[in-house]
């Protein structure tokens, strides 16, 4: 297909896209609405510290995919998805959606911290559920020259909902009665959200005669076995699985170096949000144009690179930068601007993201491409098994980094960097290795081409 942007005019992909695109949405709101309370207001109430209190949301925000993905549901979510109609499932999650921001609008009109994290930890068992249904989807309603355009524009409507998630939430807490403003968009979005998926096509069941297993620690177990057991689409995941730990680090800290090294407001960390959303955006639709349209890792040493060199210079840059500590005022972003070596922080933001669209497009596009048909779902659940473990470590590696070794947020970066680079040559040692092995395993299944 000539032009990606011509996929919005199918259901087969508008509907989805759209349902994903309101859920991530939603999604932000609430976990950048509850960290800017955190940030700005609750802290000092509750007496703990901004760093911790930033990373435990996060925590708490990937803890169901650690906790009930991997002991419970993960597996067992990518079975559901292989057996059953992934339109219905898709429309049943997004009714749980809307029950559990109905439970966190509570909790904000209340002022019910411990309520709000419940729902946070709700919210990623919700995401548990969809994660197996929306990535199997694609391969099966997209045609094969349709693939990494249809993922590069899944990436950048994730990221754009993101930035706009962010900026929603940044607005609505400086509104005057913020918290029953954040409350009402909450579930109205996730209204929004069941309506779109009303609109996604029937697509068949993967393979209907299969028989769950409800046994839930076995079901884990054998998923992972069996993606071991194809060791290409194991170092993919890997792979995958990295960008969420290396996101997570950096995006998780935004607020605070905002605040504490740029010495910004809430704008300026909307800003830097919208910098490394757009950098994440254009890099995911390049893609399609750099690959030729051809399911491909060729971008990926580029997008490891990337990560690592605009890692490091972040920490040149901040470690830079003029700290005035006697000041209590935090500036607008013409301020920021204003202020010597700040152009170069935002550079490497924006180029930090466009490495990481060059990065996990090719990823994503090679798990769906590769994964046996019956069993792309449970890929998937297998996928979302070790997104939460990388991710919860995350969180803990920033906590033990910032408050343990008592590092800097700049030194944090630098040490992020420059795992990345190490991580980034063995996975593309690993996946040339197999990559001819795992095109001889699936030219026999060729992907859907439904219209």
């Amino acid at each position: 297909m000539a032009n990606q942007f011509q996929l919005f005019k199918r259901r087969r992909f508008n509907a989805m896209f759209f349902t994903q695109f309101l859920g991530a949405f939603n999604d932000n709101i609430f976990k950048q609405a509850l960290i800017l309370v955190l940030t700005y207001t609750a802290a000092s109430q509750i007496g703990v510290e901004v760093s911790i209190l930033n990373n435990l949301a996060a925590m708490l925000f990937i803890l169901p995919y650690f906790l009930f993905s991997y002991f419970l549901f993960s597996a067992l979510a990518g079975q559901i998805a292989d057996k059953f109609e992934k339109s219905k499932l898709t429309r049943f999650v997004k009714l749980l959606e809307l029950v559990i921001m109905t439970v966190a609008a509570i909790g904000f009109v209340f002022e019910w911290y411990a309520l709000l994290f419940v729902a946070l930890f709700l919210m990623g068992t919700h995401s548990t559920f969809f994660g197996p249904i929306k990535y199997a989807y694609l391969p099966q309603a997209m045609q094969k020259d349709e693939l990494v355009g249809a993922n590069g524009l899944f990436q950048m409507g994730t990221s754009l909902a993101i930035l706009l998630g962010m900026i929603v939430a940044g607005v609505l807490t400086q509104l005057p009665q913020s918290l029953y403003w954040i409350s009402a968009t909450v579930v109205v979005v996730a209204l929004l959200g069941y309506m779109a998926a009303r609109f996604i096509p029937m697509t068949p069941a993967m393979q209907p005669n299969l028989t769950i297993n409800w046994n839930i620690l076995t079901t884990s177990i054998a998923t992972v076995r069996y993606l071991y057991s194809l060791p290409f689409l194991f170092f993919v995941i890997l792979g995958n699985s990295w960008f969420w730990f290396y996101g997570a680090t950096f995006l998780t800290q935004t607020p605070e170096f905002s605040k504490v090294i740029l010495q910004g407001d809430e704008s300026v960390v909307i800003f830097l949000l919208t910098l490394f959303s757009v950098g994440v955006s254009i890099g995911s639709l390049l893609c399609k144009s750099l690959t030729k349209n051809q399911v491909s890792l060729r971008l990926l040493p580029f997008g490891i690179a990337g990560l690592s060199i605009f890692a490091v210079d972040l920490y040149f840059s901040l470690s830079g930068l003029d700290i005035d500590l006697t000041s209590n005022t935090l500036l607008g972003i013409s301020d920021v601007f204003g202020r010597s070596g700040s152009l170069r922080v935002f550079a490497d933001l924006f180029f930090l993201g466009f490495s990481g669209g060059l990065y996990i497009v090719p990823l994503y596009a090679s798990m769906q491409a590769y994964a046996p048909k019956s069993h792309r779902a449970r890929i998937v659940g297998a996928n979302n098994i070790f997104n939460a473990i990388f991710m919860v470590t995350s969180a803990i590696f920033a906590i033990v980094v910032l408050n343990t070794l008592n590092l800097s947020l700049p030194q944090l970066f630098l040490v992020t960097g420059v795992l990345n680079i190490i991580f980034g040559v063995f996975l593309y040692t690993k996946l040339n290795k197999h990559v001819g092995q795992a095109v001889m395993q699936t030219c026999d299944e060729p992907l859907s081409s439904e219209g």
